[in-house]
């Protein structure tokens, strides 16, 4: 289905598909468990770290180079694939150093990340990506060679890992007798949500069913169509070779569970993160998957679904951000 493309292998695949409990309406709740993928302490970004990193080792990089929030879970897993492939990697953070490393900076100084701290803003990713450009700068004049990956590596060849991760996804609802209304996720850079979709079209384009693809929104610049998901998920079929594209009317961002702003907590969010645990012993975090799971919640108890339904939440992980400053809800 499609073009085999640069690829290292980091991650532990496939993850598991969890049965859950019943929700608000009687639709039957699966758990597709990317916060297993293994690398690093898992979430989604293994499944795009394996493209991105894939590219890199091809290209002959010295160093990987990303940014981030301060408790980025791409930046933390970008530092342990780069201890796994022996490359030194650069992290450029929101916030600045406090001087006690702990949750996902705690794991990324583990790794042997270096840390830089911009002192920007959370949601201000203007500056962190231009911040992340002055340090690619620096670190091409000492000769480093950095491949330098945007903030949550949302490019199309990052968005490759989702659009097999929607294939390998539906292989294993087959086996479960299952045929999922919808997939339910959160996003906020955009990669995720894009390749699922690239990989929607792709096994729509053969005559099969597909469920919907539903994001939860969790950052601003998604909420407004920043990035340009039906762009971004079509390159991603170009780069398979794959000719399948996305209909934009395919495009669904749920934009009511971001709260106050991207990285802010919010009550249903926190109720979602408890709901969580005690539901299922799952562990989300406040930032990412607490807000998208207070999402999929939300639209069952306003009757999304119903008693017919099988519904699939994928956890993209993020559990280290629980043992960072106020990363359990009070």
């Amino acid at each position: 289905m499609f073009r085999s493309v640069d690829r290292q292998l980091l991650a532990t695949l496939p993850t598991p598909l969890e049965v859950g409990p019943v929700l608000d309406g009687g639709a039957r709740l699966w758990v597709k468990r990317d916060d297993l993928t293994g690398l690093g302490g898992g979430g989604n970004k293994a499944r795009k770290l394996e493209f991105l990193c894939g590219a890199a080792v091809a290209a002959g990089a010295g160093a990987l180079l990303t940014v981030g929030a301060a408790q980025s879970n791409h930046c933390r897993m970008t530092a342990a694939a780069g201890a796994k492939l022996d490359l030194p990697v650069h992290l450029v953070l929101a916030g600045g150093n406090t001087g006690e490393a702990m949750g996902n900076q705690l794991l990324s100084t583990m790794f042997g990340a270096h840390l830089h701290f911009t002192g920007h803003g959370e949601a201000d990713w203007e500056a962190l990506e231009a911040a992340r450009a002055d340090v690619t700068d620096q670190l091409e004049r000492e000769g480093l060679a950095p491949y330098a990956i945007p903030i949550g590596g949302s490019t199309p060849v990052g968005a490759a890992g989702y659009a097999h991760a929607f294939v390998e996804l539906l292989d294993q609802c087959r086996s479960a007798a299952i045929d999922p209304t919808a997939i339910v996720f959160t996003s906020s850079s955009g990669g995720t949500h894009a390749g699922l979709l690239a990989g929607r079209a792709a096994v729509q384009a053969k005559g099969e069913s597909v469920p919907a693809v539903i994001a939860v929104g969790v950052a601003k610049g998604v909420n407004i169509g920043q990035p340009d998901i039906v762009g971004l998920g079509n390159a991603t079929l170009e780069l398979l070779d794959n000719p399948a594209r996305i209909d934009p009317a395919d495009v669904e961002v749920d934009t009511r569970w971001i709260g106050a702003d991207y990285a802010i907590p919010s009550s249903a969010g926190d109720a979602a993160v408890t709901w969580a645990a005690r539901s299922g012993g799952w562990l989300v975090d406040r930032t990412y998957s607490g807000k998208g799971l207070s999402g999929l919640l939300g639209m069952a108890a306003e009757g999304r679904f119903g008693a017919a339904d099988d519904v699939v939440f994928i956890n993209t992980g993020g559990w280290p951000a629980l043992f960072a400053p106020a990363g359990i809800p009070a």
